[in-house]
Order: structure tokens, then sequence, then C-alpha cells
């Protein structure tokens, strides 16, 4: 059984901001991939990002430079 850890879980409205997400963190290198939204967490839509907590800053200020509007940055065990 693969053990959980805290990580950084940011939601979104819809998929399309999810993909965004994903094509803006690929393209800057950003922390992080794409994973259904944990059962304990309801979401917009059912993708979520996840990352290691220490990279919310960062992932905070590329969302605001694309434009990106999250649902919800929070932490979750994963």
């Amino acid at each position: 059984m693969i053990k959980k850890e805290m990580k950084l879980v940011i939601t979104f409205h819809t998929t399309t901001d999810a993909m965004a997400m994903e094509k803006a963190c690929k393209e800057t290198g950003a922390d992080g991939r794409l994973i259904p939204v944990p059962r304990s967490i309801s979401a917009g839509c059912g993708l979520a990002w996840c990352a290691n907590l220490e990279s919310e800053g960062a992932l905070r200020k590329l969302m605001e430079e694309k434009g990106i509007v999250p649902q919800a940055v929070q932490e979750c065990l994963v």
C-alpha cells in the first residue's frame, strides 16, 4: 500500500481551468501533476493539481500571472 503524504491540492471550477494549470506548469517547469479530486474534497470539476506543500507560493504566483482562478487551495493527504 502506498503511504499517503500531506500535499498541496488545488481544485478548479472547470476542467478547462485544470488543463490550463497543467499547461502553464509544464511550460514553466513548475512542481506537481493533475490528479482526480480526492474523495475528502468536493470540487467543481473532477481534476485537481497536486504538488509539494513548499510549492504553494510559486504556484499561486503562476496562477495569478496566467489568469487561472482556483476554486480552493488546501492541504490534503494524498
